[in-house]
């Protein structure tokens, strides 16, 4: 009989799994075709558990495709004591969605749900206490609390870690329950299980991130595990670490002295010659606190991470509490980011930019990786132009040959955005190295010609700022720009020519070219555009003002020197003769401006005439030197955001300040007020742990070791594990021939021993057997004696 219920028990069994396999072979259409609200209440209600999990699937379907759920709430919720872990599953989640809406059915399920943080399989229990911190009523939040108490102290490491993060859910849900959770925090900080440490400091980022004295024992043990966390673990505990070591350890620098050295008739050998040597200051270099090199170094395999974010959070690290070197090293991985999807892309280079602000030689041997592609979006041909500007100063000939080009040949393309950052982009390659100032204005000027307004304007305002850096040496391109000037047809580029002839009125005196530039001009003034109509009357200002200057210093010359008798001053006006042609000229422009239906001209007209009427002070107006216009990075205004935040995304020009959340790195603590280094001297961990929370030495520790725990021991330590890490192959097998003659001598030796000895029992039973006969006369001599005193 037993037998035979045993064979219908695995056919009920296999005709289950069929059916579980061919519903989950089904199309998703048919599983997620809605039915109607009593059949569904009835498949819910149903004893079959395939039957409740084919309801409760299209149940869950409806709640994400946003139909109303909330009418099969007690259906549902009545299966939550089911022992399949699949349902369980399914009723969970709509639990904690539809909570908030009926919290009095929700806490009907509250009992249950606690019976199950006792079950056998930790996966309930972890489920059950996921589930029950997931339940947003505020009533539960002791009971909450004491479920994590009850988490924080289980046995299997996956429950820990689901009480670890449930612990920011219970602080959102009542936050009076602090203290407690603070208590649960510290022992889950020093849990042995990196994954349960890693969601413990999540936890603590989100409810504590200032109670940095609890991290001070943990310090060295989660250095230790952050490479084996998980991703968003890693993040959290990178975060942790850069604040934790701006708050704890002090910047230190001390300034390096190099050698220089003097060799004179030296030999090969370095024999017979003498040799100077002089010590002269150099550069200040960071001295770094043991503990922070340990981080430093603990996170570099992070570099490797498949995790883009992991990858810019090492970077970040690296950038604002590490050294040059360690930012070196990131620039590597950095640049592999740009291998992943499009929108990876752009942000990697808005980091990559903020990274190359302040180390660009680093990213120069990767240049052809910034290239712009054909499929590169606007936003990423910004970032790589960008990024080849800052590394050009930096690059060999040969890579600013190729940027050069590459500028070049996107200056001339048909898309007027990537013209304008291409010239752009060639003035800032101009003024980062001077050297190569020519070639650029070369390409520059070959553009003022071309039949597209919007390159011509952006030329000749770059040659412009190239022209203010020095003046002197580039009159022969101010000559050049004028007579190019009827083939300028763009408003903004006429206007950039004429106020370079203005600033270069006063130069060779009468000869210079500005007064018969104004006369032509001034033929066709009525049909200039407005702008340009503005640089014609400051250039016919500056003419004006220069004559007058002239004629007032040819005056004073030909003028004996007054002598000091106390006679009044001579006036500061200037009335010149009214016949030249600059004056004829200036009344000429303040005719044509009086009938201009501009009213801005007017005014300005009228400013300029009242400023000429005082020579002296017309000139600091208006002859002013004008400092050389600076070309930064469009990235400059991003500078000083912490790299992988947001706020370096978004923080473009004036939306800086309409940005909110974002929390920049406190500054360094100050040297003496650092927290003892002797609170991270408790470090928990000597090693990784297993899943049952054991130590896992590995073999090769455990090989290496014999040595040294012979010696230690009193041993001799000529094992196979004294010194094994420092033998050969020869070496080894050699000791183990030795060790195999030893044994056998030592066998030998044994079986000669072994003889002896049975020689020697043999001896002694003999002497025994003598005794025990002797023994046996005796007591019969006293037998005799004592019954002889007896009959007597």
């Amino acid at each position: 009989m037993e037998s035979i219920s045993r064979i219908s028990d695995l056919l009920e069994s296999a005709r289950e799994l069929t059916l579980d396999a061919a519903q989950a072979a089904r199309s998703t259409r048919v599983t997620t075709r809605s039915l109607p609200t009593a059949q569904l209440k009835k498949l819910l209600d149903s004893r079959n558990d395939r039957e409740i999990l084919d309801g409760l699937r299209r149940v869950i379907a409806m709640m994400y495709r946003q139909q109303r759920t909330l009418p099969f709430f007690s259906s549902v919720v009545k299966n939550v004591a089911s022992p399949n872990i699949e349902i369980k599953k399914l009723v969970y989640i709509y639990l904690i969605h539809h909570a908030e809406q009926e919290p009095d059915l929700a806490l009907l399920s509250i009992n249950t749900i606690q019976k199950s943080l006792s079950d056998t399989n930790p996966q309930v229990r972890a489920l059950a206490l996921r589930t029950m911190s997931g339940i947003r009523v505020p009533v539960i939040s002791q009971i909450v609390s004491l479920a994590i108490k009850k988490g924080v102290g289980d046995m299997s490491p996956h429950v820990r870690k689901a009480a670890a993060l449930a612990i920011p859910k219970c602080y959102r849900l009542e936050p009076s329950t602090l203290p407690q959770l603070l208590e649960y925090l510290t022992t889950l900080l020093g849990d042995k299980q990196y994954f349960v440490a890693g969601a413990a400091v999540g936890a603590f980022m989100e409810i504590c991130p200032e109670r940095i004295d609890m991290i001070h024992k943990h310090y060295r043990a989660l250095t230790k595990k952050i490479v084996d966390m998980d991703e968003w673990s890693q993040l959290a505990t990178l975060r942790m670490m850069t604040l934790y070591a701006r708050k704890c350890f002090p910047r230190r620098t001390r300034s390096a002295k190099h050698k220089d050295t003097a060799e004179n008739l030296q030999d090969f050998y370095g024999e017979g010659g003498t040799q100077a040597t002089t010590e002269t200051e150099g550069e200040q270099i960071t001295v770094l606190d043991p503990d922070l090199a340990l981080l430093l170094n603990g996170i570099k395999p992070l570099l490797q991470s498949r995790n883009s974010g992991v990858v810019i959070a090492v970077a970040r690290c690296y950038a604002e509490i590490g050294t040059p070197e360690y930012t070196k090293a990131a620039v590597g991985p950095l640049v592999a980011l740009l291998r992943g999807a499009q929108d990876i892309e752009q942000i990697a280079l808005y980091n990559i930019v903020s990274v190359c602000l302040a180390h660009p030689a680093p990213f120069v041997k990767y240049s052809s990786h910034f290239l712009v592609r054909a499929t590169d979006t606007a936003p990423v041909w910004e970032l790589k132009l960008e990024v080849l500007t800052l590394i050009f100063p930096h690059s060999p000939p040969q890579t600013k040959s190729l940027i050069l080009n590459e500028l070049e040949h996107f200056s001339r393309g048909t898309n007027k955005a990537l013209v304008r950052e291409a010239v752009r982009a060639i003035g800032r390659c101009a003024q980062g190295d001077p050297a190569t100032a020519p070639r650029c204005m070369r390409l520059l000027l070959g553009q003022i010609t071309s039949l597209d307004g919007t390159l011509a304007a952006e030329s000749l305002t770059v040659i412009r700022h190239l022209i203010q850096l020095d003046p002197n040496a580039h009159m022969g391109t101010v000559v050049r720009l004028a007579k190019n000037l009827d083939s300028a047809t763009d408003p903004q580029a006429r206007a950039t020519i004429i106020w370079l002839v203005g600033e270069f009125s006063g130069s060779n005196g009468e000869d210079n070219i500005a007064a018969d530039v104004l006369r032509i001009l001034l033929k066709d003034f009525t049909n200039e555009s407005e702008v340009a109509k503005r640089q014609i009357v400051l250039l016919a200002a500056k003419v004006y003002l220069h004559h007058i200057n002239r004629e007032a210093e040819k005056q004073a010359e030909s003028e004996p020197t007054p002598k000091d008798d106390g006679e009044a001053p001579a006036p500061l006006g200037f009335s010149p003769s009214t016949d030249h042609p600059v004056v004829r000229l200036w009344d000429y422009v303040l005719l044509l401006v009086r009938y201009d239906t501009s009213y801005d001209l007017r005014d300005r007209t009228r400013l300029y005439k009242a400023l000429l009427a005082v020579p002296q002070l017309a000139t600091l107006m208006l002859l002013a030197p004008k400092p050389a216009p600076q070309a930064p990075s469009p990235s400059e205004t991003r500078k000083g955001f912490l790299l992988g935040s947001s706020a370096l995304v978004l923080a473009g020009g004036s939306a800086v300040h309409a940005l909110r959340g974002y929390e920049p790195l406190p500054d360094w603590v100050r040297e003496g007020a650092e927290p003892d280094p002797k609170l991270r001297a408790h470090d928990t961990t000597g090693g990784e742990y297993t899943p049952e929370g054991r130590r896992a030495v590995p073999a090769a520790e455990t090989l290496g070791d014999v040595g040294a725990r012979g010696n230690s021991n009193g041993l001799i330590g000529t094992g196979a594990g004294a010194g094994l890490g420092s033998m050969t192959l020869d070496e080894f097998l050699a000791e183990d021939e030795e060790e195999e003659s030893e044994e056998e001598s030592e066998e030998e030796e044994d079986d000669e021993n072994a003889e002896d000895e049975e020689d020697e029992e043999e001896e002694e039973e003999s002497e025994e057997d003598e005794d025990d006969e002797d023994t046996e006369h005796e007591e019969d001599e006293e037998k005799a004696e004592l019954e002889g005193f007896l009959g007597s």
